[in-house]
């Protein structure tokens, strides 16, 4: 799933083209997912934002168009939108169409007043890059529960778009196991350093392409060439030279070290 830098990859390319154009025709697959696209019409684009992994479009009319890439989404130019994996489309008064294209179709849009969301936006904690985002705050949220570390990362409530693949590379540069259920100051504090630093490392290198992600242009992100943890399972850790495992924790696949991230 498209997690915070591969979102903010996305935004930063769509900003410069979107505001200022005004829908003049869309069109959506019929399911409730994606339907709310169509409401767009007429609209034009003020702002393009992002909040956690969720793209926020300002309409003119006071309105967001919120879009959530799932787990396959990718948000491109397309030159006609017969194409049976394309949910949502919206052409633009400049005669391009940005297609919204989802294969498993876990991606949703709705369209919002500013701040009235529900479900996990609503829920967002801070954004990891804003000055909100401190060692004090991770670690007085990670203490309100007694889920394991990286769970409570997932839920995007301690901090806001971090997901499996930078929960794994956060932890294993802090030497936290991402089971743990409790952790001190100090290993909050290397935490909350290794979640900025691994996200802002992954967004000079366009995000991380596993699979399905790639940016507007199609063009696929460079920063699984930079991993040091995450999908590596079974090679050596670059720390220690000792074989990294793979575990399932809460239903997420997790790849620690067992030397470098003892509980």
């Amino acid at each position: 799933m498209p997690e915070l830098p591969e979102v903010e990859s996305i935004r930063r390319q769509l900003e410069p083209w979107l505001i200022g154009n005004k829908v003049i025709a869309a069109g959506s697959h019929p399911s409730a997912k994606f339907s709310p696209a169509t409401e767009a019409i007429g609209m034009t684009i003020e702002s393009v934002n992002r909040r956690g992994k969720f793209l926020l479009l300002g309409l003119d009319d006071g309105r967001e168009l919120v879009i959530h890439l799932g787990m396959t989404g990718q948000l491109i130019p397309v030159e006609e939108t017969s194409d049976p994996y394309l949910r949502a489309w919206w052409e633009m008064d400049d005669e391009k169409i940005l297609g919204f294209r989802d294969t498993r179709r876990f991606g949703r849009i709705r369209i919002v007043l500013p701040n009235e969301y529900e479900g996990t936006l609503a829920q967002l904690g801070p954004e990891p890059l804003s000055e909100e985002f401190t060692p004090e705050q991770l670690y007085e949220a990670l203490k309100k529960s007694s889920r394991r570390v990286k769970t409570q990362l997932l839920s995007q409530k301690p901090v806001a778009g971090v997901g499996n693949i930078y929960a794994d590379e956060a932890c294993f540069r802090a030497g936290i196991h991402p089971g743990s259920r409790k952790i001190s100051k100090n290993q909050a504090k290397r935490l909350h350093a290794e979640i900025k630093n691994v996200l802002l490392i992954a967004l000079d290198n366009g995000g991380t392409t596993l699979r399905d992600y790639v940016n507007v242009e199609g063009v696929q992100g460079k920063n699984q060439e930079f991993l040091l943890c995450y999908g590596r399972w079974n090679e050596p850790c670059y720390a220690c030279g000792g074989v990294l495992k793979r575990t399932v924790l809460d239903g997420r696949g997790t790849t620690y070290c067992v030397n470098c991230q003892q509980r």
